[in-house]
């Protein structure tokens, strides 16, 4: 399977139709060069917040707000790009009002015959506290995208480990991550996380970042960071866990996914963190114990 990861750069749309040709332009790029799948990158319906007035897009809250007229038009936006490049497009993520003034970071993927699931976003970061309106989702889903079951870990959900050992026992070999980081630490955070989440649970890890700057809004202000594909550090895969990943003004860094090599790599593996994750459970660790030395 051939995916590729965004490194997208923040523009401000006047309209709803600048920011859907936008969209056509970047998957028309990645579909080109051979991609069954692209990954955009959390946030990226806040880009949509260029359209309205000074006011409310430099206003987190009234912002957020104002994007919920757009909601339907976004599903149908992604649901026919999907469908008419034949392709599953992981759009990023739409700050969603479930109702009560009251927000949901939802990622959603599109399938190739248009059709749609949704994973939200589980852990808040400091920002996303602070922002008193976002709220954490419930629910943690795997899905079925073409050949390999797959699942979405947004940003810093990356980061914890048990819940994304959850989605690969139940079957996910490709961990997807639309992030959003706005300094060097915060990216090298993530990295490290999609770095360790692979090390895990031998799966593959597609990680989408934004770039550029928005001084318009308070929430894609600053954007750093590098879109990568990873693999588990083993034999016959690559030693750094680097597939690929964008350097400089690329837009796309795109690679074939083998995943019958994957799991081959089984066979041959130097270690097996996957295979030797029930081992740390046993009594002994359960919890540590504090021990002072004794005198001689």
């Amino acid at each position: 399977m051939k995916v590729a990861v965004a490194k997208y750069t923040v523009d401000a749309p006047d309209d709803f139709a600048a920011f859907a040709g936008k969209q056509a332009r970047w998957l028309d790029e990645a579909r080109q060069q051979g991609a069954q799948m692209a990954v955009l990158p959390e946030y990226l319906s806040l880009e949509l917040g260029a359209m309205f007035d000074a006011h409310t897009r430099g206003d987190l809250h009234a912002s957020l707000a104002a994007l919920q007229a757009w909601h339907g038009h976004w599903l149908d936006l992604f649901s026919r790009l999907a469908r008419e490049r034949h392709m599953h497009v992981v759009a990023g993520t739409f700050l969603l009002d479930l109702g009560r003034g009251r927000y949901r970071n939802r990622s959603y993927t599109f399938a190739p015959d248009g059709s749609h699931v949704w994973q939200d976003k589980l852990r808040l970061t400091g920002f996303e506290k602070s922002a008193g309106v976002i709220e954490p989702g419930d629910e943690l889903k795997v899905f079925e995208t073409g050949p390999v079951r797959s699942a979405v870990a947004v940003c810093y959900d990356s980061e914890f480990p048990l819940p994304v050992r959850a989605q690969c026992e139940a079957g996910a070999r490709l961990l997807v991550v639309p992030s959003c980081t706005d300094t060097e630490a915060g990216a090298t955070r993530v990295r490290v996380g999609c770095l360790a989440r692979a090390l895990e649970n031998r799966c593959f890890v597609a990680q989408s970042v934004t770039a550029g700057h928005a001084p318009w809004s308070p929430a894609l202000d600053v954007n750093t960071g590098e879109a990568a594909l990873i693999a588990p550090m083993d034999v016959g895969l690559p030693h750094d866990g680097m597939i690929v990943q964008t350097r400089g003004d690329q837009h796309w860094a795109v690679a074939t996914l083998d995943f019958a090599a994957l799991e081959a790599s089984r066979a041959q593996a130097q270690v097996a963190n996957d295979r030797d994750w029930a081992s740390q459970y046993f009594p002994s660790v359960a919890r540590a114990k504090v021990v002072r030395a004794q005198a001689a």
